[in-house]
């Protein structure tokens, strides 16, 4: 009888990375292939998503808007990321790249106004704060319910195929999406379809509170593409020369040559899982800590531009100082805006309002009008 192959006979698949901890570009590597002009357009957007999380975090907790999630430890695996797409490639997101977003032109006040629901957010209030999305930047809008970008990321990519467009979908999704069945459909139907679709996994750690030793018993989720025939990177997810060098690599699998690339990367939810968790009752501070001062993708960043004799203390104090000042500026005129009308949350769905969604808005000025103390229109459009 032949001998089965094992966990403890199959090596693990290696982590592909650049640069330490440190930022020093490690022995062998050669020409990084990224410019200082890029590395500090990246850099300056980690820092600016940085501020914004902690200037949104803080007015969650103060009762200004309902919901957040912060992108501490990530926000390098989203930017690099990006930044080695072509604009015409399509992003399925999920709840941590904002920073990809950001990348492709989302405004900080676009940000904000999301954030809010107010009248000028393109989503005109329907969706949770965070989820972002805009066609005109090929940017989906994201979806609360866990993974379902999934299998639709390789739908869009087999249709650019059909279309013979030379563009790729970009599919982020994190660790605990990868055990919900959408993921294992996607894998399967983007290999024997050959789409080119790049599936990004952010394993940071924990599937909210769930750590990656109670998901599962295999070598991560990259083992997931080798079983589906999907080639497949592991790579350091707070590298951003890693992630950026891979990734390019990838899209010109999926451009060039039609076929779906997995990447998994490694990397590290710092903050909590969102402002309706606490990260304290199932991990320890002092691993967050250890993660932030050892393997934080901005210090990293920051290290390799300062060895590169590209940034110095003068230019990281005026970046501070320049995004914290756009951030309270972008978000003291989305706190002021007005709401959308509420006749918005009968539209969008049909070309003509049904006699059913007619009698519900019939039915909602109704008891506005009777309540008018409970319902203070003067706050919406």
């Amino acid at each position: 009888m032949e001998e089965a192959s094992t966990p403890s006979s199959t090596k693990p698949i290696p982590v592909f990375r650049m640069m330490d901890e440190q930022g020093q570009v490690l022995p062998g590597v050669g020409d990084i292939g990224v410019s200082d002009e890029k590395l500090i357009k990246m850099y300056k957007k980690m820092v600016t998503l940085n501020v914004m999380d902690k200037i949104l975090y803080d007015a969650q907790r103060q009762g200004r808007i309902s919901f957040y999630m912060t992108n501490y430890g990530e926000e390098g695996a989203a930017i690099a990321s990006a930044a080695a797409l072509d604009f015409t490639d399509t992003i399925y997101g999920q709840y941590r790249e904002a920073g990809a977003i950001l990348w492709r032109g989302f405004s900080l006040n676009q940000c904000m106004n999301q954030c809010y629901g107010n009248r000028l957010d393109k989503g005109a209030g329907k969706q949770m704060p965070v989820h972002y999305g805009d066609d005109t930047l090929n940017y989906q809008t994201i979806s609360s319910c866990l993974s379902t970008q999934m299998p639709q990321a390789p739908g869009h990519a087999y249709a650019m195929k059909l279309q013979n467009k030379k563009s790729c979908v970009m599919c982020y999704f994190g660790d605990g999406a990868a055990q919900e069945g959408d993921a294992h459909a996607a894998l399967n139907f983007a290999a024997t379809l050959e789409c080119p679709v790049i599936f990004f996994c952010r394993n940071n750690g924990f599937a909210i509170s769930t750590p990656t030793k109670d998901q599962y018993a295999g070598d991560g989720i990259a083992s997931r593409g080798v079983g589906y025939g999907v080639e497949t990177y592991r790579i350091d997810g707070n590298d951003v020369l890693a992630v950026h060098k891979v990734t390019s690599h990838a899209r010109r699998i999926c451009v060039e040559e039609g076929r779906p690339v997995l990447i998994e990367a490694m990397t590290y939810r710092i903050g909590h899982h969102s402002t309706s968790d606490d990260s304290s009752k199932y991990r320890p501070a002092v691993e967050v800590k250890s993660w932030n001062t050892t393997n934080c993708p901005i210090r990293r960043l920051q290290g390799l531009l300062r060895d590169r004799e590209v940034w110095n203390d003068e230019s990281e104090q005026q970046l501070k100082d320049q995004a914290r000042e756009d951030v309270l500026k972008a978000f003291g005129e989305a706190e002021k805006e007005l709401r959308p009308s509420p006749n918005v949350l009968f539209t969008d769905v049909y070309d003509d309002m049904p006699p059913h969604l007619q009698k519900q808005k019939d039915e909602m000025w109704a008891n506005v009008k009777a309540h008018p103390d409970n319902y203070p229109t003067d706050k919406f459009e």
